[in-house]
Parts: structure tokens; sequence; C-alpha cells
């Protein structure tokens, strides 16, 4: 059976799957992206990854700036998309869209549904300190990432791992996942539809710059979860001098016990950064202090020479 595409997507986790879709040799009659957005220091309006990649292969591509007055309704009954593919748009789709095609609307989300339901998925993995993650494919329904899944593909999620390490990890991941849900549909297949178990849903909202602030008396592996979780953004991080020092990555001390008090730096200059913890100790590998390059924590504690000191 030709599938008729029409895709949704914005940031650069939905490239490999609109890649896939248009090298497993479907038709993707139309893209819908968010709109430019001013990017960087001199807020240049920048095209989002998904618009790039659709202008490079001659798609025809739409930015609407709302779904519910009509326009976008309008626009998808004239492409007539047999389904909707949706990976990370951005917006909810209305009711109205969500009946347009023939076979449905079909998202890629980045967790193992029911868990982790939201903006934030991949993050959220990490914060939990989870060891797997995964994609999973779903019909769309109305109420938020509540849709029938149809495939869930996993992988294990590594000790020091960032979520931005994950999330460049889980992209081509959906994109397999979805390639193999598009050949249920091409084959007509009976398309497997497994409803979610809302009991187990746990919620991933989107991250917030406050929730970036070290309490060195939690554990080591909580505060580890935390500077990976919130690595690219919005980064973990203390004060050191009345200065913001940001924690980019760390590990898990291996030496049992913190010996020291919450915060106290434990090294001495030319050691690893090691830092007590209210239960077990962490070493800041990578730190960047506000107005300055990142660099190793090491690198660091030599100039800075901390010992004894309280972080926070």
């Amino acid at each position: 059976m030709a599938l008729n595409i029409v895709f949704m997507g914005t940031p650069d986790f939905a490239v490999p799957c609109l890649a896939r879709i248009l090298e497993d040799g479907y038709t993707v009659s139309g893209v819908f992206t968010q709109p430019d957005k001013p990017v960087g220091r001199h807020q240049v309006l920048t095209p989002p990854p998904v618009k790039q990649l659709a202008q490079e292969r001659g798609i025809p591509v739409y930015q609407p700036a709302k779904l519910r007055d009509g326009t976008a309704l309008e626009l998808l009954r004239s492409l007539a998309p047999d389904l909707i593919v949706v990976v990370a748009y951005g917006r909810i789709l209305p009711k109205d869209i969500l009946d347009c095609p023939r076979l449905g609307c079909v998202n890629v989300h980045g967790s193992i549904l029911p868990k982790y339901r939201g903006a934030a998925p991949i993050q959220w993995t990490v914060l939990n300190g989870d060891d797997t993650a995964g994609v999973t494919t779903m019909f769309m329904a109305e109420e938020l990432d509540a849709g029938d899944t149809i495939l869930t593909l996993t992988t294990p999620v590594w000790e020091n791992e960032t979520s931005g390490e994950l999330y460049k990890r889980l992209a081509p991941l959906g994109a397999e996942c979805l390639s193999r849900t598009l050949k249920l549909f091409a084959q007509g297949a009976e398309v497997p539809r497994t409803p979610q178990d809302h009991q187990k849903m746990t919620l991933a909202p989107m991250l917030e710059k406050s929730m970036g602030e070290l309490d060195f008396t939690r554990t080591a592996g909580e505060l580890h979860n935390l500077i990976r979780g919130l690595n690219p953004w919005p980064c973990a991080w203390t004060t050191v001098g009345g200065k913001r020092l940001k924690v980019l990555r760390s590990v898990v001390a291996e030496r049992l016990g913190s010996q020291g008090k919450p915060g106290e730096v434990l090294s001495r200059p030319g050691d690893e950064f090691v830092v007590a913890c209210g239960q077990g100790s962490l070493v800041l590998t990578e730190v960047q202090l506000e107005g300055k390059k990142a660099m190793a924590g090491a690198t660091y504690l030599a100039g800075a020479r901390l010992s004894g000191e309280l972080l926070g």
C-alpha cells in the first residue's frame, strides 16, 4: 500500500525520522513545523532543523501560528494524507486534525510509555536514574501522550550518560521504530494497538532553571543524576566565592562515606575535584565558572585552591 504522509516536527530529534521516511520511499506531501525563531546572541531568525531538511528535499513546508482557526485543517484536507506522523512538533493537535487522516495520527515519543508523558521524557529518564530508556510509537489521542501504543524499542542508559547524549542516541532509535511501524501500515497488516495502563503514567514536565541548584545534603547518586539530567540545559550549579559554578559532568566517588560536611571540598590541588555529600561523595569532572570556559574539574581545582571550603 502506498502511503501519503504529512510530517509534523520541529527540533533535531525529529530530523532522523523525516529522513528515514524519505529513505524508505514514502511520499511526504507536506511538512508542518514551528515558525522560525531568533537564535544566538545576535538573535538571527533561524528555521527549525526539520524545515531545513524539508527544504533540501523540496518538500512543501507549512508553519501555521495557530492550529485551531481552521487554516491548518483546510491545508491538511487539501494534502489528503493517509497518515500524519508527529515527532516533537511542540503543539497539541486539536480533534479535527487528529481525525483528518484516513489511518490516523502516529506519534514517536522518547520514552517507554506509559512512563514519562510530557515535554521532557528523555531528561526525566536520566534525572530519575533509570537504567533503561526507549522510544514508543502510538496512535495519538486528545489526551497528551495517552494513545494506544504500537511498538517500543529500548536501550540501556549508561552510568555517566547525560540527557543530551541519550537524546542523540534515541533520535535514530526513534527513526527505526517509526520505520518498522510504517511498514505495518504499508503492508496492510493489522497494526497492534495496546491501551496504556494509565495507573502507571508518570509526568515529565518541562525543565526549569530553578531545578539546577545543588543541595549537597542529598546523596552523591541523586546529585550525579541531577547533573547529567540537566546537561545540556539548564545545567546544575553551585556557588563558590560568591560566583556561580556550573557543574557539567560528574562521577560518584568510589570511596564510601563522605568524610566531611555536605558541600566540603575534600581534595587538595592537583587531585580530582571531590565534594562531600549527605551520603557518599562526588567527583566534579567538568565545571564552568561564570564568565569562563568549561574545564576539567581537576584543572579548575588546581587554580582555585578550595581544599576544606564549603560549596553553595
